[in-house]
């Protein structure tokens, strides 16, 4: 079983949540935070899509990096920090649909590094969730002594 390093992660996530403002311009909600898992929803507008109503790449590589960095966020203590060091995404289908549905989990935690993976589902009205991409992450743990030597190096 995955451990967290900070028992209030639900919490500071939530609070990171309300600071993401890349996030609230897609429309993307988070609908689950446990240890080592986020799941989230992004209803599909217009912007999200490219030709013939497939959502856009980025959007969502962009979920999987948000589900992927969150899970990995729940297991670090409570004044680290977590940014993508490395991300794979493979593309299934093209993601024609009502909304989309992401899942990120920690599958490999580390003092440092972080494997995580994230699934991308889209879901028609009437259907069963489709997976149309699967992304392989490793999330990087900032700690305060990374940023304070960053800043000497910096001066």
């Amino acid at each position: 079983m995955i451990q967290t390093h900070n028992p209030d992660f639900e919490q500071d996530i939530r609070e990171k949540l309300q600071r993401q403002e890349f996030m609230k311009l897609m429309g993307f909600n988070v609908t689950k935070i446990e240890v080592g898992r986020i799941e989230g929803e992004l209803i599909l507008e217009q912007k999200h899509r490219q030709h013939k109503g497939f959502t856009h790449g980025g959007v969502i590589a962009t979920l999987a990096d948000i589900v992927a960095g969150f899970a990995a966020v729940s297991l670090v203590p409570k004044d680290h920090h977590v940014v993508t060091a490395e991300i794979k995404v493979s593309y299934f289908h093209p993601g024609v649909g009502a909304k989309l549905l992401a899942k990120g989990y920690v599958v490999k935690p580390g003092k440092k590094l972080n494997f995580c993976e994230a699934e991308v589902y889209v879901q028609q009205e009437t259907e069963e969730p489709l997976l149309i991409a699967k992304a392989s992450t490793t999330m990087a743990t900032i700690t305060p002594e990374d940023i304070k030597n960053r800043a000497k190096r910096e001066s």
